[in-house]
């Protein structure tokens, strides 16, 4: 394939069509990635895992105390209370970032490429 998307013996008013199937893929990427990044600060805070702590008669009060009671009156480091409120007081950290964006931008790839093309299979075939 030459430069420009077009193949050789292409006249110069000739030009390849995308791939749909890439379309498709980058849009359900792009999407799913944005969606995760954007809803994953906001659902820890409608859970009560906030930046000044946890909310009062929320999930995140009975995650804890289901949590300090497990343990005997505390709550464990690197338990899951414990990482959701970090995310609630501090956001997510660019690692969290990367590696939510590349699960999501992969499976919202794979859910884009089952979106339909609008066209029947004989349509296709042509």
């Amino acid at each position: 394939m030459t430069g420009g998307g077009r193949r050789p013996g292409d006249t110069e008013g000739t030009r390849r069509a995308m791939n749909p199937n890439i379309i498709k893929a980058a849009i359900g990427g792009g999407v799913a990635t944005g969606v995760a990044l954007v809803a994953a600060p906001l659902i820890v805070g409608a859970m009560g895992f906030t930046a000044s702590g946890i909310s009062a008669g929320s999930v995140a009060a009975k995650m804890m105390s289901a949590a300090a009671i497990a343990n005997g009156g505390g709550v464990a480091a690197g338990s899951i209370v414990a990482v959701l409120q970090s995310i609630g007081a501090a956001g997510l950290s660019f690692g969290a970032k990367v590696g939510l964006a590349s699960v999501c931008g992969l499976l919202g790839a794979l859910i884009g490429l089952k979106i339909p093309s609008g066209m029947d299979g004989e349509a296709q075939k042509r």
